[in-house]
């Protein structure tokens, strides 16, 4: 629950690559000027109802910055789901926080994702049986708060290094079953596996919790992820407890040696797991999952970027392709402090060569604009 990363750092890198498809907007709820800033995917034409996820920083962050921390963009662009990215209240030591913790604090903040959700349900045409919470830290804790306090309106929710206080979890009693993902890491410093007594409940009660919650088997199917990236420092496992009512389950990725850090997320600041992407994990979880049970959909929308980059690491070139063959539109390439590198309007079809031998070795993220969406790339120079 520390600030994610500097606002000067995410400044300079929204002046590089933000789409005109942010739209920042303020309400009125209990009192207050709310903010939020709402992503809207290039394939949203309002004729089709779609999903909604609210997404929500931690202590001390603010929405702007869990838009590319916990980066749904480039899924939502070819999944076709809103993204909404609410800002919390100011606390007293001037930190932006969610009213979860039972401090003594009187902001409604479940009142204000209720008002938020009506205000937008006005305007944008959202699927009332498919909006999702999710957050990193304080906004994971308030995505258990939702599930708990609006369970009427929430129909899954993924928390990243959240959890909930002991006596939240204890006054917690959802009408419905509610699929939750928690993904925690082992030695988050922050909020700990462990838990803290009276204050913050350890991982496995509180995933225990839940598959109770839900009438889930409470014997897991576990599996290892698969350790793609063996440089980060930790490894992950999967635990899905599955045949909860109304086909509700409850799946936890515990990452062995990770932090208080979003796995997959570009910026690296701690131990980041990156052998999965916890932004693609969540969707994949959200999608399955409407308020009444199961989704009816048999489309699968994938998560997966259709674009590969080789070799990587990159030495002296970097060749970009991808099966399908329109033209791109534009490259944008940012290093790993936010910082435009290089652009390239109108590259052409693939393959792309670009040449890498000037570029400073280390991390890289590269955005492909085609057709009006975008495709995120993460690369690194040896």
């Amino acid at each position: 629950m520390v600030r994610i990363l500097s606002t000067v750092f995410f400044l300079s890198l929204v002046s590089a690559i933000m789409a005109q498809t942010d739209i920042v907007g303020a309400i009125q709820s209990g009192g207050l000027t709310r903010e939020y800033r709402l992503y809207q995917p290039a394939a949203y034409t309002g004729n089709t109802a779609v999903p909604l996820v609210i997404n929500m920083h931690g202590y001390g962050s603010n929405n702007l910055e869990q838009e590319f921390y916990g980066d749904f963009r480039g899924i939502a662009d070819t999944a076709n789901f809103l993204i909404v990215h609410p800002n919390g209240t100011f606390d007293n030591q001037g930190e932006r926080f969610w009213n979860t913790f039972g401090n003594g604090a009187t902001v409604d903040d479940v009142g204000f994702i209720r008002n938020l959700i009506d205000t937008l349900s006005a305007t944008w045409n959202i699927d009332p049986e498919r909006i999702y919470a999710t957050g990193m830290s304080n906004g994971g804790f308030m995505s258990y708060s939702l599930a708990c306090e609006l369970n009427e309106r929430i129909a899954a929710i993924a928390s990243v290094t959240g959890s909930m206080s002991p006596f939240k979890l204890a006054a917690c009693s959802p009408q419905h079953p509610v699929p939750v993902m928690e993904i925690h890491g082992t030695a988050d410093n922050v909020v700990p596996y462990n838990g803290i007594p009276l204050s913050m409940s350890a991982t496995p009660d509180l995933v225990n919790a839940w598959v109770d919650f839900n009438n889930c088997n409470p014997t897991p199917a576990v599996s290892n992820v698969p350790n793609i990236s063996t440089s980060d420092n930790c490894t992950a496992e999967h635990y899905v407890y599955s045949g909860g009512d109304a086909g509700s389950t409850v799946e936890h990725y515990k990452i062995i040696g990770g932090g208080h850090t979003w796995p997959g997320a570009f910026f690296i600041i701690g131990v980041t797991n990156q052998d999965f992407s916890a932004s693609k994990e969540i969707w994949r979880f959200f999608s399955q999952y409407t308020l009444n049970g199961v989704t009816t959909s048999t489309t699968v929308l994938s998560t997966h970027s259709e674009w590969t980059a080789a070799p990587n690491p990159a030495g002296d070139y970097l060749v970009l392709y991808s099966a399908a063959q329109e033209p791109v539109e534009n490259i944008q390439i940012c290093n790993a402090a936010g910082q435009m590198q290089h652009t390239l309007q109108q590259p052409g079809s693939t393959p792309i060569r670009l040449e890498t031998a000037d570029w400073t070795p280390g991390l890289y993220l590269i955005t492909i604009e085609k057709s009006g969406k975008r495709q995120y790339l993460k690369v690194i120079k040896g």
